[in-house]
């Protein structure tokens, strides 16, 4: 279908007023996306990067030369006039709503008020045994209710037999196992949740596409959908990240009446496209002790500003625009990433000053994140950590793979292996118990 014919569809589509949604289509995610650019008043996108094709007109850059920012990130720690933010209560009382709003406008979008709590059911519970820890598992649903609609939360929780207020470390992930693994061996090594039990604590593996579908062309379902009663999306309302990081809410509000598990120990954390989520949830949730934020790249703990590896065109492009704010075509369009007025940097301080763990793949086998890129946004945090009484990190300058820096609430460790959590596993687990410890 052309794109005169896609506007033209979802024109017709949008013009639908009024409460009720029947006659109102389903779009498909190219019908979504051109009738996003329409209401934007945008005519062309600049395309993404290809990361596959060296020989496509608009390759990836693993170029360090080439690769910026070559504009200032905004300063977290300065006000829209320019006056310095020189104290804690200045912070939380003025710069970090601007912030928030910041992002809520432009990147992530906004949380409809007055959703409904989910309604949770035990669909199972059984024994098992892991490392040799009797463990009580149970997969639970969450129902969301509202205009005729359902949308279920899809939650795996296993504690230790007996255990009273363990500390949690809450995934974003596969309840049933990743689906490229099915059929396949496990990984090597140990499975995360093996050692958090062997600490006498609880895991949680939620499963953010129950709240909203990864697919472009869905985002008249899910929590976005049943909010929006099926129309199409508003310039301003949330994206599939933000609606993955509302359901790490949900998850700590049921964990609230949980007499197993300490609602004040919780974890989050996530990889890749889950690890966005992750971060999102820190920035968003203040009950969240610490992150574990793995490979996260671009809309995480990358800066836009960045010109290596994934790039804004690529998040504004069909397959990917749906996890953002709509607004955020803009930068891909008539604006660039540096017309952002935060960045990863803005999204990390949210987090401040609760401790977080931003771990990687080596820069040679995970070069699509930017490695270079996530760090630099930590260390242009960590003034924001050291205003609120916490500390940043404990350098400036890149460091090598596999060098874990210090710091009680805020580090950075590339692995030797590619894109995958699991070998830093062990050192944000490490770094989580001295942060429940203090908490207890």
């Amino acid at each position: 279908m052309r794109r005169r014919d896609l506007l033209a569809g979802a024109a017709a589509i949008l013009s639908c007023g009024g409460p009720a949604v029947a006659g109102v289509a389903a779009l498909t995610g190219e019908q979504a996306h051109a009738a996003m650019l329409r209401r934007l008043g945008i005519r062309a996108l600049r395309p993404g990067v290809d990361g596959m094709n060296p020989a496509a007109a608009t390759p990836v850059n693993y170029d360090e030369a080439r690769a910026g920012p070559f504009s200032l990130p905004p300063d977290p720690l300065a006000l829209p006039d320019g006056a310095p933010v020189r104290d804690a209560r200045t912070w939380w009382d003025v710069r970090r709503p601007q912030i928030v709003e910041a992002f809520a406008r432009e990147i992530h979008g906004r949380v409809p008020r007055g959703l409904p709590a989910p309604v949770w059911r035990t669909v199972k519970a059984e024994h098992v045994t892991r490392a040799g820890v009797a463990v009580v598992e149970r997969r639970l649903a969450g129902d969301i209710t509202r205009y005729g609609r359902t949308v279920t939360i899809d939650l795996l929780v296993g504690a230790p037999e007996g255990a009273a207020k363990a500390p949690v470390v809450i995934e974003l992930g596969f309840p049933d196992g990743p689906p490229w693994l099915r059929g396949r061996p496990p990984p090597p090594g140990p499975d995360w949740r093996d050692a958090v039990v062997a600490r006498g604590w609880a895991y949680a593996i939620y499963a953010p596409t129950s709240v909203q579908p990864d697919d472009p062309g869905k985002l008249q379902e899910g929590i976005i959908g049943l909010a929006n009663r099926g129309r199409p999306r508003d310039p301003d309302d949330w994206g599939a990240l933000r609606a993955w990081a509302w359901g790490v809410s949900r998850v700590l509000d049921l964990f609230e009446a949980d007499p197993a598990i300490d609602e004040r120990r919780a974890a989050v954390a996530g990889m890749s496209r889950y690890g966005k989520a992750a971060l999102l949830a820190m920035a968003y949730e203040p009950r969240l002790a610490t992150g574990y934020i793995a490979s996260s790249g671009e809309g995480g703990a990358k800066l836009h500003r960045r010109r290596r590896g994934e790039q804004v065109e690529n998040l504004a492009a069909v397959g990917e625009h749906h996890w953002m704010a709509g607004n955020f075509l803009r930068y891909a369009g008539p604006l660039t990433a540096d017309d952002l007025p935060v960045d990863a940097h803005s999204l990390i301080a949210l987090a401040a000053p609760r401790p977080l763990f931003i771990g990687t793949g080596a820069d040679a086998t995970d070069g699509w994140v930017d490695a270079r890129g996530m760090f630099m946004a930590a260390a242009a945090a960590s003034p924001v950590y050291r205003l609120l009484g916490g500390t940043g990190l404990d350098r400036m300058a890149f460091p090598p793979p596999l060098t874990l820096t210090a710091g009680d609430d805020l580090v950075f460790r590339q692995h030797a292996e590619g894109h995958t959590p699991g070998p830093n596993w062990p050192y944000f687990l490490e770094f989580a118990a001295r942060v429940f410890r203090r908490a207890a």
